[in-house]
């Protein structure tokens, strides 16, 4: 079969031995490479991790970049709606390994079907990533998922169960975890060198609401473009190509938590770890002007900051110089601050020799390090950095303290049955129903 797009009304059912005949007739080399075998520093390919790509946008670009280099891991398959995206995937694989191998889907559930491919990365848009992660768990794939992982509390809560029903590893793209200068700033939190802890920021964007619609364009044929697919389980609305093109940020049937989540996935999912409160939730969600404050069961308070614009000037709160998604964590001895950048500051200033001069010097954000903890999981069946878990009690979290903000009243949740506690509308904020796309 040729490099194109495989598309059509059927799914893809080779089986293993209309593959073993084809093969057959391929006479076999004469010498055979030490990388075939193993040997020369080299994996081989038996040994090798399988990976197949769901939406290859921007941001799945900038992952699997990293996890291109890994020796141990070969991506063979890339589905999406957009054939434009598809090929740009397949120049992007082909070039790194240099042949013509990577499969190209529009339907990524004929990618699924595929029993070769060991495990997926779901980079769509919010809309389809719990979704999208399920139905490869249901298919024995293990899931490296972007964030938000989903655009309800509902979503999170049924994608955390079904990774551990069908014991699947599971990775949120809430890379900020293995970035060691977020690590080193939790770590000085927990070791006790601030003091009690007593008071954390969050930064997201100032959230939004639209309910508008862009005007309708003429729909391309479906394998320019698969706009039933595209929208999936999202809302039914008229083609725009602007939303193809990443301008569906913003729009509530597309987007998570009105926009909270865009950083909060990353910065509330912090503070939950520098609280030690990966099991658990803030109880009280109170917004404001320019922030919603919240308040854990064991006194902890967790303020998210509402900053104007993703790279505009900071809340007074943060140092501009420490770059996007910027925390601080607040004990009664001192504190410390850290973003994108790299940057750790701290106070008093004796903790200063705390941060190794290595770590100084690091700027910019490393993706490679968590895409490798969820490889390495895969081999142990291990529990990975950003576990169901993690990414429920986080994720649920923002999406109660965005709840709060929309209907711009004090909520409380139950962090163990995951309810709202006297508030109707709250509770039917929790899910949205699903489009019927199939």
């Amino acid at each position: 079969m040729s490099a194109a797009v495989v598309s059509g009304a059927g799914r893809l059912g080779t089986s293993r031995r209309a593959f073993l005949q084809s093969a057959a007739t391929v006479a076999a080399p004469l010498v055979v490479p030490a990388s075939a075998l193993g040997r020369g520093g080299f994996t081989a390919p038996s040994e090798r991790l399988t990976l197949g790509v769901i939406g290859i946008g921007p941001r799945c670009t900038y992952d699997l970049t990293a996890m291109l280099k890994f020796e141990d891991v070969r991506c063979v398959a890339i589905a999406d709606v957009q054939q434009t995206r598809r090929d740009a995937g397949k120049k992007l694989v082909d070039t790194a390994y240099g042949n013509a191998d990577c499969r190209l889907y529009r339907d990524f559930r004929e990618l699924l079907d595929r029993q070769d491919i060991d495990s997926v990365i779901v980079a769509t848009g919010d809309r389809w990533h719990a979704a999208a992660s399920i139905l490869a768990a249901k298919a024995g794939k293990d899931v490296y998922s972007e964030k938000p992982c989903g655009i309800t509390i509902a979503d999170c809560q049924r994608l955390a169960d079904v990774m551990q029903a069908e014991q699947r590893v599971f990775q949120a793209g809430t890379q900020r975890r293995s970035v060691a200068n977020f690590q080193k700033a939790v770590e000085l939190v927990h070791s006790g060198r601030l003091g009690k802890l007593h008071t954390m920021h969050a930064s997201v964007y100032i959230p939004t609401l639209d309910n508008s619609w862009l005007p309708a364009q003429p729909l391309p044929a479906r394998e320019q473009v698969d706009w039933n697919l595209w929208l999936g389980p999202a809302a039914w609305r008229p083609f725009n190509q602007a939303y193809c093109d990443g301008k569906w940020r913003g729009y509530w049937d597309f987007d998570s938590g009105a926009r909270l989540l865009d950083w909060g996935a990353h910065t509330v999912d912090l503070c939950q770890w520098a609280n030690r409160a990966d099991d658990t939730m803030p109880i009280e969600y109170e917004p404001t002007e320019n922030n919603i404050i919240c308040r854990y069961a064991n006194g902890v308070k967790l303020i998210i900051d509402f900053l104007p614009t993703p790279f505009g000037d900071r809340s007074p709160h943060y140092i501009t110089r420490l770059g996007t998604c910027p925390v601080r964590f607040i004990g009664d001895e001192g504190w410390v601050e850290t973003g994108d950048e790299g940057e750790i500051v701290v106070m008093p200033e004796s903790l200063q020799k705390e941060i190794p001069d290595a770590l100084k010097r690091v700027r910019g954000l490393d993706v490679s390090v968590h895409a490798r903890n969820f490889f390495d999981c895969i081999r142990s069946r291990g529990t990975t950095a950003a576990n169901p878990l993690v990414m429920r009690r986080s994720h649920i979290a923002c999406h109660a303290a965005a709840a709060a903000w929309i209907l711009q009243r004090k909520l409380r949740i139950d962090p163990q049955t995951e309810e709202f506690i006297g508030d109707t509308d709250a509770t039917l904020l929790k899910s949205r129903e699903a489009r019927r796309w199939e």
